[in-house]
């Protein structure tokens, strides 16, 4: 169905002229009066200028006018496009910043949750530490007595030898408890050796976690 085509009546340089589009009333007037001035103002730089003379220049000046806003427009939308590009760069730039603050964040979180961790393997490792040397100080101490008696019995022995038979019985049998104190001693040594090792190894964990 075509659209209805508006009729409008309209003067241009003193001449009534007929126009028929179909854009509004108002639109076609608007164009009119835009011509009719165009025309009085080269009119008034070209007073000897024919009529027909002034509607071609009019002409050409409108087309131009025309043109340049194209140019114009043109030009404004290669900006917008390249400011919609801009745009949606720095959206990226912006989620990737994002990205990688969160992924910064739970780093430091995992950081922060080693460090802590390693600090309670720390101060469980020096509290057994401790333990071990009050066991291993207790342990000298036993084991000071225990040659003090060692020695008071070697005197024994060697007073009363007639009672030779049953002190060499009693002496096997110290001797085998002095062995096995010695041993149980040795065996602290080196489990205090090992965990001052260990203390030491996680001493430079937490050190390079700070």
């Amino acid at each position: 169905m075509m659209e209805e085509r508006n009729r409008v009546q309209v003067k241009i340089y003193g001449q009534e002229f007929t126009i028929s589009g179909e854009q509004p009333r108002d639109h076609i007037i608007k164009v009119a009066d835009h011509v009719d001035r165009a025309m009085h103002e080269l009119a008034k730089g070209l007073p000897s200028c024919p009529t027909s003379s002034l509607a071609v220049l009019a002409a050409v000046n409108c087309a131009d006018e025309y043109y340049r806003s194209v140019d114009n427009v043109n030009e404004l939308k290669a900006k917008n496009q390249q400011l919609e590009k801009d745009a949606q760069h720095y959206v990226q730039l912006w989620d990737e910043a994002k990205k990688n603050f969160i992924q910064y964040k739970e780093d430091a979180q995992s950081a922060v949750e080693n460090r802590e961790e390693l600090q309670r393997a720390y101060e469980q490792k020096k509290s057994e530490y401790r333990e071990l040397q009050i066991k291993f100080q207790e342990l000298e101490q036993a084991n000071e007595s225990l040659q003090r008696k060692n020695e008071t019995l070697s005197q024994r022995i060697t007073s009363q030898e007639e009672k030779k038979g049953s002190s060499d019985l009693l002496i096997k049998e110290l001797e085998l408890k002095c062995r096995e104190m010695e041993s149980s001693f040795f065996d602290l040594q080196m489990e205090n050796i090992q965990l001052k090792s260990e203390l030491e190894r996680y001493k430079k964990i937490v050190g390079s976690a700070e």
